[in-house]
């Protein structure tokens, strides 16, 4: 009876609960539209089970795909939620949201997820221990990336006043480059050096154990996720500018904070779970991987998709703000990965940091 009662309880608290918010979304949408702010949020809380259930379809079909091309689904897919999103807020002309979710999502999943990771894996293991050289080369690469990345917003700042420099066509260039790195650190991690990223694939793999679904089932679920998620993101995206002013929140920090913690909630969940089981391989997969792959793939693949999509192209001159906290999340994530160690003090400091970031943005005027 008391386990009966116990599984009973875990459902109840589920994230899976949140499934709720779906319908009342859409209908606060259709009868309600007035009420902007109750809708953006209720929007937010619908898309994280979403975002889940999108991650678990992918690893299905991943895990039937083989070794590599399964490799290669989990990793272009894993923050689908998240491109989604900024698909929608790109064909709705909120580019400032777009930018600032990709800036959020690099330095949430650096500080705020690693730093959630490190301190509740820190309370119940004094000192955990993970690979170096696996953390040494994603840190690495997300460091080289994200510089890439904020190289335009750098000679926007930096240019001499009074010339002009073609910022469209340095972004493009830029994002071409990282696309191609992309796919080469996808052959450096699944096939060359396949066994410096084996140990973490290994825990995710029995991370995600259980009974597996069939192939149909997985690519329903996927798709009706996806259309789900794409039918919130225009509620959330409409409601944004007038939920945000009525808060008193800027554009800029909804997308920072907001925005880039919904779209991967649910992996944030698994990074902080495998923490707290002792599997810091997988927990420091899941948080420099993510922030790599914005990085590397959603950034430029967003540059390529607002010529078709948006109403004026992207390009990827961010604040001083936005620069400042991806290249200081970034170095000191290649810092602190650097030996191998944990602890929960570790995890404080970096939870501080991303606190003090985003207090910095929500009080960044305008947007």
């Amino acid at each position: 009876m008391p386990e009966k009662r116990k599984k009973i309880l875990k459902s109840l608290f589920s994230i899976n609960v949140l499934l709720l918010f779906v319908p009342l979304a859409v209908y606060l949408e259709h009868f309600n539209p007035d009420r902007h702010t109750l809708i953006f949020f209720v929007a937010c809380l619908g898309i994280i089970p979403l975002a889940g259930w999108m991650g678990h379809a992918t690893e299905q079909i991943a895990n039937r795909a083989g070794e590599g091309v399964g490799g290669f689904l989990n990793a272009t897919f894993g923050n689908a939620a998240e491109l989604i999103i900024a698909i929608v807020a790109l064909r709705a002309g909120q580019i400032e949201i777009v930018k600032a979710s990709l800036t959020g999502s690099i330095i949430g999943n650096l500080l705020l997820v690693l730093g959630a990771s490190f301190l509740a894996g820190g309370l119940f293991h004094k000192i955990q221990e993970y690979n170096p050289l696996s953390a040494r080369a994603q840190a690495q690469m997300l460091l080289l990336s994200s510089v890439a990345l904020i190289v335009p917003a750098l000679f926007h700042i930096v240019h001499v006043r009074g010339s002009t420099i073609n910022e469209a066509a340095i972004s493009l260039w830029m994002a071409g480059l990282l696309i191609v790195v992309y796919f080469l650190s996808l052959l450096f991690s699944l096939k060359t050096h396949i066994h410096l990223f084996q140990t973490s694939r290994e825990e995710e793999h029995h991370e995600n154990g259980g009974k597996a679904w069939s192939l149909t089932l997985a690519v329903t679920i996927l798709a009706l996720a996806t259309v789900f998620i794409a039918w919130l993101a225009e509620i959330l995206v409409g409601s944004v500018e007038a939920a945000a002013h009525s808060v008193g929140m800027s554009k800029i920090f909804v997308g920072i904070i907001i925005v880039a913690i919904i779209g991967n909630a649910a992996e944030h969940s698994t990074a902080v779970v495998a923490a707290l089981k002792n599997r810091m391989n997988l927990s420091l997969s899941i948080a420099i991987g993510s922030s790599t792959q914005i990085a590397l793939f959603v950034a430029p693949l967003l540059i390529f998709l607002s010529y078709a999509l948006a109403p004026q192209p992207m390009d990827l001159v961010f604040s001083g703000g936005e620069v400042f906290a991806i290249l200081i999340a970034a170095t000191l994530t290649a810092h602190i990965t650097n030996d191998g160690h944990s602890h929960w003090f570790t995890g404080v400091l970096l939870i501080a940091l991303y606190v003090i970031l985003g207090v910095g943005f929500y009080f960044v005027p305008g947007g």
